[in-house]
C-alpha cells in the first residue's frame, strides 16, 4: 500500500436528530442507514410507476390501474422487506439471544437486517400479492381475509419487474452501511484500504456521566512515518473541552484513560496498552489539543464493493427489460438476480469480517451458506424460462 494511498472515514452515521426531549420522548437520531432505506423505496415506486405504466400503454384508465398496482405492491415490498430481514437476521445469526429476549425483536433501533431473510420476505410477500388480495368489500365473502384475484401479471412476472429497483435499492443500503461504518471488510494491505474512525471517536469521547473530557477527535495520515505490522501510520487529534485543566492533569489521563480506549479500539486502529502513547500536547487559544501518533487498520470497503455493483445489476436488469418490456421472457430477470447477486455476495464475504462469533469457527460463513440456494434457485429458473421461452 502507497502511504497516501488509504482513506480515512470517520463520519457520523446520524444525518440528524429529532429532539423531543420537551415531550418526554427523548431524543430520536435518524441514521443514513435508514435514510437510504427509505430513499431506496421512494426512488423504486417511481421506476415501477414507469415500467407499469409503460406496458398499460397509452389508454389512461389503464395506466390509472398501472398506479394503483405499483402502490400495492410497495406497501407488501415494504413490509415484507423489514420483516423478513429482521427476522432473518433474528433467525440466522442470533437466535438464542432473541428467543431469551422476545421483545427486542421489535426494536429496530438497535439494527441488525439480514438481507437473505430480506429476499426470502419478498418472494413469499409477491406470491401472495400475484395471487390474492385484502378483501376490503362487504358481502357473501365477509370476514375471509383474502380472495383469489387476477393481477394482470403472474408470480414470475411481477418478481422479474421488481428485482429491477430491489437491486436499486440494495445499492443504496450497502452505502447506508459504509455512512454507518458497519458491516466492514478484513485488513488489507491493497491501494484503497479503509481506516474507520468513528467507534474510535465514540470510545474517545463517551462518558456516561456526561460530563467528559474530549470535546472532538479526528485523524489525518502521518507521512512521517512508514507501516508497521501492516497498519498505517495517522495522527489522532483529540480536542479536550475549555476547562481549567493543568497538564498534569491531561497527561494523566492520556496515559491511561485514552491509552485504553485506542487499545480497545483493536477493530480499527494499532495501539498495544503496554506500547507507551506517542503524543504531543500543545495549547491554542486556552484549548489543549493532544495529537497522538498511532496506527490505523485499514480495511477492504466490502459494502462499497457490493453497493456498486448491485448499482451495475439494476443497470443491466432495467437495460434487459427495455428491450422488450411485457415481452421479457417470464423468470429471465430473477433468475439472472438471483445468479449474479448471491454469487457476488458469496465471493464478497471473503473479503469481510465475520458479523457473530460463532461464524469464526466455520468454513463458510452464514452469508455464504444462505447464498448458496439462493444461486442454485436462480439457475434453475433461468433453465425453466430457457426452455419455456423456446417451447413458446
Amino acid at each position: 500500500m502507497h502511504l497516501f494511498s488509504f482513506i480515512i472515514w470517520n463520519f457520523d452515521p446520524t444525518f440528524f436528530t429529532i429532539n423531543l426531549t420537551g415531550i418526554g420522548l427523548g431524543e430520536y437520531p435518524i441514521r443514513w442507514y435508514g435514510l437510504c432505506w427509505a430513499l431506496g423505496f421512494l426512488i423504486s415506486q417511481q421506476i415501477m410507476f414507469y415500467v407499469y405504466k409503460t406496458e398499460a400503454g397509452t389508454e389512461l384508465a389503464k395506466k390509472k390501474q398501472a398506479e394503483a398496482f405499483v402502490e400495492s405492491l410497495t406497501v407488501y415490498m415494504i413490509v415484507a422487506s423489514i420483516v423478513g430481514a429482521r427476522l432473518g437476521h433474528v433467525l440466522f445469526y442470533q437466535p438464542m439471544d432473541y428467543l431469551t429476549h422476545p421483545l427486542r425483536i421489535l426494536n429496530l433501533r438497535e439494527g441488525g437486517l439480514a438481507s437473505h431473510g430480506g429476499a426470502i420476505g419478498i418472494l413469499l410477500a409477491l406470491w401472495i400479492f400475484s395471487k390474492y388480495r385484502i378483501n376490503t368489500k362487504k358481502g357473501t365473502k365477509r370476514g375471509v381475509f383474502l380472495i383469489k384475484t387476477n393481477r394482470g401479471y403472474n408470480y414470475m412476472q411481477i418478481l422479474d419487474r421488481i428485482v429491477i429497483v430491489v437491486a436499486l435499492t440494495g445499492a443504496l443500503i450497502r452505502f447506508g452501511n459504509f455512512m454507518n461504518s458497519e458491516i466492514i471488510g478484513k485488513p488489507t494491505n491493497s491501494d484503497w484500504g479503509v481506516v474507520f474512525g468513528h467507534e474510535v471517536t465514540e470510545a474517545l469521547t463517551y462518558d456516561p456521566s456526561g460530563d467528559g473530557w474530549i470535546e472532538d477527535v479526528s485523524f489525518e495520515k502521518d507521512d512521517s512515518r512508514q507501516m508497521e505490522n501492516g497498519h498505517v501510520p495517522i495522527i489522532v487529534d483529540v480536542d479536550f473541552k475549555k476547562k481549567n485543566y493543568d497538564e498534569a492533569q491531561l497527561k494523566s489521563f492520556l496515559n491511561s484513560g485514552v491509552n485504553r480506549a485506542l487499545a480497545r479500539s483493536s477493530m480499527h486502529i494499532y495501539e498495544p496498552l503496554d506500547h507507551p502513547l506517542d503524543y504531543m500536547l500543545t495549547q491554542k487559544q486556552g484549548q489543549y489539543v493532544a495529537s497522538i501518533k498511532t496506527y490505523g487498520v485499514a480495511r477492504q470497503p466490502s459494502q462499497l464493493y457490493e453497493s456498486a455493483s448491485s448499482f451495475l445489476l439494476f443497470l443491466l436488469l432495467f437495460y434487459l427489460w427495455s428491450r422488450k418490456k411485457r415481452e421479457t421472457p417470464d423468470g429471465q430477470l430473477i433468475g439472472l438476480f438471483l445468479v449474479i447477486l448471491f454469487t457476488l455476495r458469496f465471493v464478497y464475504e471473503f473479503t469481510k469480517e465475520n458479523q457473530v462469533a460463532f461464524e469464526d469457527k466455520m468454513a463458510l460463513n452464514m452469508g455464504q451458506w444462505l447464498s448458496i440456494p439462493f444461486v442454485l434457485i436462480g439457475i434453475f429458473v433461468l433453465v425453466w424460462s430457457n426452455r419455456k421461452s423456446k417451447a413458446s
